[in-house]
C-alpha cells in the first residue's frame, strides 16, 4: 500500500497543467518566450483522515439545528432584490456585517472596491395595450433606465436592429412612438423537464476533462460577434435619444415563456452615460401579439406607466467581510476563504441567484461558531457585489489586496468588459496574496453540492478526496478537472490563488430562476442548502486545521514567475 502511494504521489506531482489564467480564457497566445527553467512542482500534501468527530458533531448541527432558511427569509423576504448600488444592496451589506458580527466573527465591516456609478431601483411598472384591444402586458423596467415621469401613451412601431449598421434604416421615423425593439420568438414545446438532479452518468461525464481546440473560450468567432453586439448596445441609447423615441418595449430573452421574465439591465450605471429613454422588457406573449399586429399594418397604441428612481449620494459599492481569528501562532496569518456574490438583479428576490451561495456561507461560519472551532489559519467570509456586472465586486477586492495584470488596450477591447479582455502585461502580484490558502465559492443556484471543479489543479485532488470521503452518503462524489467560469472565483484564481467553485444540482436554475421573476425563496429546497453548508464548512474546516496549505497549481516554464510587488 506504501508502495502504491508513493506510486500516485510521484505520478500526481509530475502533472505539469498550462492553464494559470483562469480569466484570461479567450485571449490570444502569446509570442513564445526563450525557455525558462522549469520550478519543481510543490509537493502533494497527504492529509490524514478527517476529523470524523468534528464532522459528525457538524453534521448533527446542521441537519438537527439549522438556522439556513431564516437567514434565506431575511434576506430575501425583509431585504429583497439587491441590485448593485442600490438601497437593498446597502441595507444587505449594513445586515450581514451585523449578523456576522452578532455570530462572534471578527472585524465585519464594509469594504468599498472602488467607484461604482449610480443605483437604482424601481417602485412601480404598468403596460397595458389600449387599442386595437385592452390587454395587460407582463412587464419590468430594466435596470438603469428612467421611468415614464407619469402615464405615457403613445403608437407602437417595430424595430429590429442586430448590428450597429441596421439602426441607419430607422433614423427619422420614430419620433414620439413606443418602439417594440427586436425579433419575436415562437417558444418551443417543453419536452425535458425544468427540474432536473444530475443522475450518475450525467456526473461521469463532468468528470471527464474536455480536450481539443475549443475548450477555452468557444467558437473562434464568439469574440467578434460580442464585439458587434456591444458595439450596437453602446450607439443605441444615443440613437433612441437622437430620434425622440417615447419609450421601448424589448422581448424577453429565452428561454422566458409561460409567465417567466428575464430581466436584466437596459443602461449605463455610470455617471454621464445614462439613458434617457424608458425601456421595459415584456413578455415573449404580449411582445407576439403586438408584432403580429403590427406585420399585418393594424395601429397598436400602448399606455405605460412607470416609475424608477436613481440614487446619487454614494458612487461607491461595497463587499461585507468578516473573520474567525486563527489561532496557531504559526499559522494565523493565512487565511482560508469563503463566500459568493450578494447582488441581484431586480426582477425577483436574488434567492438562487446569489442568494443561496451567500446563505450557504453565512451558515458554514455560524456552523463554525457555533461549534466553537478555533481554527489554526484565520476563515474569512467575503460577500461580494457588483459580480452580475463582470465580477466587479471580487475583481476590486483581489487587485486591492493581491494584485493584477493590465488591462488590455488594445482596439476594440474597450467593448468587451474588462474582465474578458486579454491580459497586457505581467502579474504583479502583493505580499498578502502568499497568504491567502484557498478560497471557496458557491454560485450555481441552490442545488445540493454534487463534487467540486479544480480548476486544473491536480495537485489538490488527493486532499479533496479525503475532504470528500464523509460527504458522499450526502451525495458528493465527483471531483472535475475542468475549470468554471463566470462567478468571483475566477477573480482569486487569476492571480494565482486556489480557487473553487462547487459542483451543484442545476434544479431549476437554467430553466426558470436565474435572472428572473422566479428567482424568489419558493424555489429554494431547505434540504439541499444544508447539505451545501455542511461540506462547505467541512471543507474550510479542513484547510484551516490541516498543517500545510492548499497547494497552488505550477506556473508554465515558459512564464517567467511573477515577482510580488512590494
Amino acid at each position: 500500500m506504501k508502495t502504491q502511494l508513493l506510486i500516485r504521489m510521484a505520478v500526481v506531482a509530475a502533472v505539469v497543467f498550462v492553464s494559470f489564467y483562469a480569466v484570461n480564457l479567450l485571449a490570444e497566445k502569446k509570442p513564445k518566450a526563450a525557455p525558462a527553467a522549469a520550478s519543481p512542482a510543490p509537493e502533494v500534501i497527504w492529509p490524514a483522515i478527517p476529523d470524523l468527530e468534528f464532522i459528525t458533531r457538524l453534521r448533527q448541527e446542521e441537519f438537527g439545528h439549522s438556522q439556513v432558511m431564516e437567514i434565506m427569509s431575511h434576506l430575501t423576504d425583509d431585504i429583497g432584490p439587491r441590485l448593485t448600488g442600490s438601497p437593498n444592496m446597502k441595507k444587505a451589506n449594513e445586515w450581514t456585517r451585523d449578523q456576522l458580527t452578532e455570530w462572534g466573527l471578527a472585524n465585519a465591516h464594509l469594504e468599498p472596491w472602488g467607484t461604482f456609478g449610480r443605483g437604482w431601483a424601481y417602485q412601480l411598472c404598468e403596460v397595458r395595450m389600449v387599442a386595437p384591444d385592452y390587454m395587460q402586458f407582463m412587464a419590468f423596467p430594466e435596470a438603469w433606465t428612467p421611468g415614464t415621469s407619469g402615464s405615457l401613451h403613445a403608437e407602437v412601431v417595430r424595430m429590429i436592429a442586430n448590428t450597429a449598421a441596421d439602426l441607419e434604416k430607422y433614423r427619422g421615423k420614430l419620433a414620439g412612438k413606443i418602439v417594440l425593439f427586436g425579433d419575436t420568438r415562437m417558444p418551443d414545446p417543453s419536452e425535458k423537464p425544468l427540474f432536473h438532479r444530475d443522475e450518475d452518468d450525467e456526473l461521469a461525464k463532468i468528470a471527464l476533462f474536455p480536450t481539443g481546440p475549443q475548450r477555452f473560450g468557444g467558437p473562434a468567432n464568439a469574440r467578434a460577434d460580442f464585439r458587434e453586439r456591444q458595439r450596437l448596445t453602446q450607439q443605441l441609447p444615443k440613437f433612441l435619444v437622437d430620434e425622440r423615441v417615447a419609450a421601448v418595449l424589448d422581448i424577453t430573452r429565452v428561454p422566458g415563456e409561460d409567465g417567466t421574465m428575464f430581466v436584466q439591465s437596459g443602461g449605463s450605471y455610470e455617471k454621464g452615460k445614462t439613458i434617457a429613454v424608458p425601456r421595459v422588457t415584456i413578455a415573449v406573449e404580449d411582445f407576439g401579439r403586438v408584432a403580429r399586429l403590427l406585420d399585418k399594418k393594424v395601429s397598436v397604441e400602448v399606455e405605460m406607466n412607470v416609475e424608477a428612481t436613481f440614487y446619487d449620494d454614494d458612487d461607491k459599492a461595497y463587499n461585507t467581510l468578516a473573520e474567525i481569528p486563527g489561532t496557531d501562532p504559526k499559522l494565523k496569518d493565512q487565511v482560508v476563504m469563503l463566500g459568493g456574490h450578494m447582488d441581484s438583479w431586480h426582477a425577483g428576490e436574488g434567492a438562487t441567484d446569489n442568494g443561496a451561495g451567500t446563505v450557504v456561507a453565512m451558515e458554514s461560519v455560524r456552523l463554525l461558531k457555533k461549534l466553537g472551532v478555533q481554527p489554526r489559519r484565520t476563515i474569512r467570509i467575503a460577500l461580494w457585489s457588483g459580480e452580475e456586472e463582470g465580477l466587479l465586486g471580487s475583481r476590486g477586492y483581489v487587485k486591492e489586496h493581491f494584485g493584477s495584470r493590465p488591462e488590455s488596450n488594445r482596439p476594440g477591447d474597450d467593448a468587451v468588459p474588462a474582465f474578458m479582455r486579454p491580459p497586457s502585461g505581467p502579474l504583479e502580484l502583493k505580499p498578502e496574496q502568499k497568504l491567502i490558502s484557498v478560497y471557496f465559492n458557491l454560485d450555481n443556484g441552490a442545488g445540493r453540492i454534487r463534487g467540486i471543479y479544480l480548476q486544473e489543479n491536480a495537485l489538490v485532488k488527493p486532499i479533496f478526496e479525503k475532504w470528500m470521503e464523509p460527504f458522499r452518503d450526502l451525495g458528493m462524489t465527483t471531483l472535475t478537472m475542468r475549470n468554471t467560469g463566470s462567478t468571483d472565483h475566477v477573480s482569486l484564481d487569476a492571480v494565482g490563488i486556489p480557487a473553487f467553485e462547487f459542483l451543484q444540482d442545476p434544479l431549476d436554475y437554467g430553466t426558470l430562476t436565474h435572472h428572473s421573476n422566479l428567482d424568489v425563496y419558493e424555489h429554494i429546497r431547505p434540504e439541499d442548502l444544508q447539505q451545501a453548508s455542511a461540506i462547505e464548512a467541512g471543507f474550510v474546516y479542513d484547510a484551516a486545521m490541516c498543517d500545510d496549505m492548499v497547494p497552488r497549481k505550477p506556473i508554465r516554464p515558459d512564464d517567467a514567475p511573477a515577482t510580488p510587488r512590494q
